[in-house]
């Protein structure tokens, strides 16, 4: 446990130095563009909450170099490959100048690099036609970078409101942290238990207030070390199922296919282009807003903030029974199954204005909601 509490301090210390330099001017991080079909926010807020996440790592590192308590050469080499992905993503951040595509080769790097420093090496992914395919080594270092990138663009595209992707990481991140210990894997024990941590210490600055975001540095980061992680595990340990990290990692992976597919054959349109149906934004419009209807900054905050326990609980559909069946495929493949079922199900349910009437917050004139607004 001691890793959680390092990184927890260490993000927390940072983002907090990040939140204090960005509100009294003296250095401006914050992202000033309030206008947009993915912009849910309602003042200036800094985004590079990914330098307190990375910090929370660094420190974790440097612990274990000091203590000796730990794989420090796995560890090192671990954060060290996560890298491009955090850099690209902060440079976007703060410039806005860094294309899609330069990015997107950013996190297969981290991925191909993990591949190669880490032999976190996909080679059997239960699916007969495609382990032939990966007995080759070129197809199996592509294969792994671009399912490195997809998990860490999946990540990216899910972090559209307060606390969302953070705790739907920190999620995924306990329950690899649980099957790291039921196979004995002390590199991913520690490297889970302190990402939860960095996270934690994150949380604490980003919900429910919503004073700093985790940017594109810090949701890249963030979903490589889950798509390292679980590539570690089932490259070193044959007995847990490859359909355990896609069933964990289901909700922003299908989140992403299903925009994809949305988008490019049901709208027309490039699925680069940013829209507002994605299930999140779904979930704010329909279930939310009749919580806090009103336009004004604090009303705004609050309804962003109260999006995101729905899709925590989405999550946990996957999570729960993923984190039971991690040795059992058939039932694995079952479960994503359901999953896919239960979403698009609850998005058809949103888009035609047909919510289940329990799922639909509505406030009260007394009580947690006007103490909300009282703190604004």
């Amino acid at each position: 446990m001691t890793s959680f509490f390092v990184a927890l301090l260490i993000s927390f210390l940072v983002t907090g130095a990040i939140v204090r330099l960005s509100r009294n001017r003296v250095l401006v991080w914050d992202d000033h563009r309030l206008e947009g079909a993915q912009k849910f926010h309602a003042r200036p807020v800094p985004r590079v909450g990914g330098l307190g996440v990375g910090a929370g790592l660094l420190a974790l590192s440097l612990w274990v170099s000091f203590t000796h308590k730990g794989p420090v050469h796995e560890l090192w080499l671990l954060w060290l490959c996560g890298l491009p992905a955090l850099v690209s993503g902060l440079a976007e951040d703060l410039t806005k100048r860094v294309g899609a595509k330069v990015r997107l080769l950013a996190t297969m790097l981290s991925g191909a690099l993990a591949w190669g420093l880490l032999d976190a090496q996909l080679r059997d992914v239960q699916l007969p036609w495609l382990n032939w395919l990966l007995t080759f080594t070129a197809f199996s270092l592509a294969f792994t970078a671009m399912a490195s990138a997809g998990v860490a663009n999946a990540i990216n595209i899910i972090d559209g409101y307060n606390g969302l992707a953070a705790v739907v990481s920190a999620i995924t991140l306990l329950s690899l942290g649980y099957v790291g210990w039921q196979v004995g894997d002390n590199l991913v024990v520690s490297v889970a238990l302190g990402g939860v941590g960095a996270l934690g210490g994150f949380f604490l600055w980003n919900w429910p207030w919503g004073r700093i975001f985790l940017g594109d540095g810090g949701a890249y980061f963030v979903g490589y070390l889950l798509a390292g992680l679980s590539l570690l595990l089932i490259a070193h340990h044959p007995e847990v199922s490859p359909w355990y990290p896609f069933l964990l990692c289901i909700y922003p992976i299908f989140e992403t296919l299903f925009s994809i597919w949305r988008k490019r054959f049901v709208r027309g349109i490039s699925p680069g282009v940013p829209d507002g149906l994605h299930l999140h934004m779904l979930v704010f419009r329909r279930l939310v807003r009749w919580a806090v209807g009103r336009k004004d900054a604090a009303s705004l905050t609050l309804r962003n903030s109260l999006t995101a326990p729905y899709l925590w609980a989405l999550s946990c559909v996957a999570a729960i029974p993923a984190t039971l069946l991690w040795r059992h495929p058939s039932a694995l493949k079952a479960a994503v199954a359901i999953f896919c079922g239960l979403y698009v199900w609850l998005y058809l349910r949103l888009i035609r204005f047909r919510a289940p009437p329990w799922l639909v917050l509505r406030s009260r004139k007394e009580g947690p909601l006007s103490r909300f607004k009282d703190r604004m």
